[in-house]
């Protein structure tokens, strides 16, 4: 493959990414360009983020990186460098994190539940940043994510549950 406008040759391979996904680091030999999502489920057996449009666009594949909602589906492995990944399976480590999950099961809000680990974690990182969000800042932070069953008066009352159990 040409790089550049150089005579230069460069051979497509792997190279080893040292990560730190849920407070462990991991080295993953891998394509730089292949996306954290199947660097997660296929390399490091995390399932439980979920593959849904693979454009960013529906947030099934939502994960933090140094606390803030990224889509995992859309962001290379190499880009990742030393920030810190946390996924569904370690966000109930964290009070916001298990708050946020405790009140999805009171209120019983997954109908399928295909979507609602990206829908956890982008509510998660809202409550992270803000412990008392209005109508407003809910339906700005939780647009990317979308829910085919269309749970989302219970995805909004969980956010609010979960909002007093953090003020409490």
């Amino acid at each position: 493959m040409l790089i550049g406008k150089t005579d230069r040759v460069e051979f497509c391979g792997t190279m080893k990414y040292s990560v730190e996904i849920n407070g462990a680091k991991r080295t993953v030999d891998i394509d730089g360009e292949t996306p954290l999502l199947w660097v997660l489920r296929d390399t490091l057996d995390l399932k439980g983020t979920k593959f849904g449009c693979g454009a960013a666009q529906c947030g099934a594949c939502t994960v933090h990186m140094n606390g803030h909602p990224i889509r995992a589906c859309q962001t290379p492995i190499a880009s990742v460098g030393d920030a810190r990944i946390t996924t569904i399976e370690a966000i109930g480590d964290s009070k916001v994190g298990k708050h946020v999950q405790e009140a999805w099961i009171e209120l019983d809000v997954p109908q399928c539940g295909y979507c609602q680990a990206g829908q956890i974690m982008s509510a998660t990182a809202l409550l992270t940043r803000n412990p008392a969000p209005t109508d407003h800042d809910i339906n700005v932070a939780m647009s990317g994510n979308v829910c085919r069953c269309a749970t989302y008066t219970r995805i909004r009352a969980a956010i609010k549950h979960a909002a007093k159990a953090g003020s409490i």
